[in-house]
C-alpha cells in the first residue's frame, strides 16, 4: 500500500451499487471496529465471469470488518470485469486485513491497491490563482509594470491602504515550528506542512480567506518571534498552530506586544471558543447556570490554560485544573511558572488530590490531557445532570459512549459521535471578522464574542442533548461568528479613538 496512485490510464469508471446483503450496515461488526474515510482505500480487482462475483467482495469486504462505499466497474470483458472496490477501515493495519481478506475470495485476483487520503494529499492540497485577468498587454501592464508602480508609490505615501490594495486584507499566516503536531507529537516542520495546508483550505472553504502555511524549521522562540515579525507586513493576521507549551504561551505574547495585526493561538484560542459555546448550550440543557457550577478541567496545556481563561472571564467562579502532578494548587512551589500562575486563578478551597478527587460533586468534566485517563466510572460522583466533554484527541480522556449512564450532555472530538467539538466552528468566522474590521489586536471580548454567536446558532427548537453544537456546514455558523467579532473589534477601535 506504498503506492498511493491509480493507474493513470484508468478508463473512467462507472459505478455500480453494492448488492444489499453487502450494504454497511448489514455487515457483522468485527472487533468493535469504528471504520472510516481517514482509512478509505480502493483496491483494484479482476473477477472472473461469474455474476456472483461482485456479491462475494463485498461479502468479504464486510466479514472483515470493512465498509463498502462504493464498487466502480473500470472494464467489462467477456471473461469477467475489472472492479474498483472502495472501502473504509478502521485503520492501516485494518486496511491491510481487508486487502488479505479479498486476497482469499474465489475468482477474483487484487491488483493495485490505493490509499484515499495520500491520493488526496499528491502535490498538495493547495494552489495560487489569480484574481485579475492576465489575458492582454493591457492586462500585464496593469497587474505588473509599468502600472504596478503608480501604486507601490502611493502606498508608500499612505500604508494603511496596503490591506486595501493588497492580498494583506484578505490573507493570513499560519505559522508552526512542528513541535506539537496534532497529537502526534513533535514531529518537525515537514511532517507539520500537510495539517498547516489543511488548515489553510479550512480558511478558504469557509470564510473565503487566503492562508498560507509557514513552517518553520526552528524551535527557538526568539527565532520563531523574530522570523514572524520579518514576514508579517504581508499578512492581515497570524494564525499559530501546533507550537508547544509553554513554549507557545512566550511566543503569542511577544508577538501581541510587536505586531500591529490580530495574533490568534488557534490550539488555545479556538478550543475555547468551542468549548464555551457547547458548554453554554449544555447548561441550557441541564438548566444550569454558568455562574453556579463547578468546573473540573484535566490538562494545563495550551488549549486547557486558554479553556480556563475564558470560562473564568465568561463568569465561571469554580474551577479545579488537575494534570501530571494532581490537582493544581496555589501553594505548590513545584509547578512551572505557567502551571502556578494557572493554579492561582482557580482550585478556590485549595484542594489537593488526583483527578477522581477533583470530581466528587462537579457538574462539569472538561478533558484536555490524554486518552483514557480514568475509567467511566468515576463519574459517578458527579453532580445530577452532568456535563462530560472528553475532548483529548485522538483518544478520549475518558470513553464518551462509556459515560453515558453518568452524565446527561457529553461531547467529545470524535466526529462518529453526536457533539463534535471541532475548532473550524471558530476559526474561519473570528479571522473573517478580524480582517473586515482591520483589526490590530484580538481581545478577550471578541473570544467571548465569538462563543456566544457560535452558541446562539442553535436555536431553542433544534437544543438537545444530542445537539448543543451546529454542523460546520450550517452556513450561519461562520457568518455568525464573523459579525460578531467584527462588531467586537469595531467597538474596541472606538473605544481607543475617545
Amino acid at each position: 500500500m506504498s503506492d498511493p496512485s491509480v493507474a493513470d490510464t484508468a478508463p473512467q469508471p462507472t459505478a455500480v451499487p453494492a448488492p444489499p446483503s453487502t450494504h454497511p450496515a448489514a455487515a457483522p461488526a468485527v472487533r468493535g471496529l469504528v471504520t472510516g474515510a481517514s482509512y478509505s482505500i480502493t483496491v483494484r480487482l479482476t473477477a472472473d465471469g461469474d455474476p456472483a462475483s461482485i456479491g462475494r467482495i463485498a461479502t468479504a469486504v464486510g466479514t472483515s470488518g470493512g465498509a463498502v462505499t462504493a464498487i466502480d466497474v473500470v472494464d467489462s470483458r467477456p471473461d469477467g470485469l475489472v472492479v474498483d472496490v472502495t472501502c473504509s477501515a478502521a485503520d492501516g493495519t485494518h486496511a491491510q486485513e481487508i486487502v488479505g481478506v479479498l486476497r482469499t475470495v474465489e475468482g477474483v485476483a487484487v491488483g493495485k491497491v490505493s490509499d484515499r487520503t495520500f491520493l488526496l494529499h499528491l502535490g498538495g492540497k493547495l494552489a495560487v490563482a489569480s484574481r485579475v485577468p492576465l489575458k492582454t498587454r493591457d492586462d500585464m501592464s496593469m497587474a505588473y509594470t509599468p502600472g504596478v508602480a503608480r501604486v507601490c508609490l502611493a502606498l508608500a505615501e499612505n500604508p494603511d491602504d496596503v490591506r486595501r490594495l493588497t492580498i494583506k486584507g484578505n490573507s493570513v499566516a499560519v505559522v508552526t515550528d512542528g513541535s506539537a503536531v496534532l497529537g502526534l507529537g513533535n514531529l518537525g516542520p515537514g511532517p507539520a506542512l500537510p495539517v498547516m495546508e489543511g488548515k489553510a483550505a479550512l480558511f478558504k472553504r469557509f470564510a473565503d480567506i487566503d492562508a498560507w502555511p509557514i513552517c518553520l524549521d526552528t524551535q527557538d522562540a526568539d527565532e520563531i518571534v523574530r522570523t514572524v515579525e520579518i514576514i508579517a507586513p504581508a499578512f492581515g493576521g497570524i494564525n499559530l498552530e501546533d507550537i508547544a507549551a509553554p513554549r507557545c504561551f512566550e511566543i503569542e505574547r511577544r508577538l501581541r506586544a510587536s505586531l500591529s495585526i490580530p495574533v490568534f493561538h488557534d490550539d488555545q484560542h479556538g478550543t475555547a471558543i468551542v468549548v464555551l459555546a457547547a458548554l453554554t448550550n449544555a447548561l441550557r440543557v441541564v438548566g444550569k447556570e454558568i455562574g453556579d457550577v463547578k468546573l473540573v478541567v484535566a490538562g494545563a496545556g495550551a488549549a486547557g490554560t486558554a479553556i480556563v481563561t475564558l470560562l473564568l472571564a465568561a463568569g465561571v467562579t469554580d474551577v479545579t485544573v488537575w494534570d501530571r502532578e494532581g490537582i493544581l494548587c496555589r501553594d505548590d512551589d513545584q509547578l512551572s511558572p505557567a502551571k502556578l500562575e494557572l493554579a492561582q486563578r482557580t482550585n478556590p478551597t485549595s484542594q489537593r488530590g488526583g483527578l477522581a478527587d477533583a470530581l466528587v460533586g462537579a457538574d462539569v468534566f472538561i478533558g484536555v490531557s490524554a486518552g483514557n485517563v480514568l475509567p467511566a466510572k468515576a463519574l459517578e460522583v458527579m453532580a445530577d445532570r452532568a456535563v462530560v466533554f472528553p475532548l483529548a484527541n485522538p483518544t478520549p480522556d475518558i470513553d464518551p459512549v462509556a459515560a453515558r449512564p453518568y452524565a446527561s450532555v457529553i461531547a467529545s472530538g470524535r466526529s462518529d459521535l453526536p457533539n463534535q467539538i471541532n475548532n473550524v466552528l471558530a476559526f474561519p468566522g473570528v479571522f473573517r471578522g478580524l480582517l473586515d474590521a482591520r483589526a490590530t489586536e484580538i481581545s478577550s471580548q471578541m473570544l467571548l464574542s465569538a462563543a456566544h454567536a457560535l452558541a446562539a446558532v442553535v436555536t431553542d427548537d433544534q437544543l438537545n442533548a444530542s445537539y448543543i453544537v451546529p454542523s460546520v456546514f450550517d452556513s450561519a455558523v461562520h457568518k455568525a461568528v464573523a459579525g460578531a467579532v467584527a462588531d467586537a473589534a469595531r467597538a474596541a477601535t472606538a473605544a481607543r479613538s475617545r
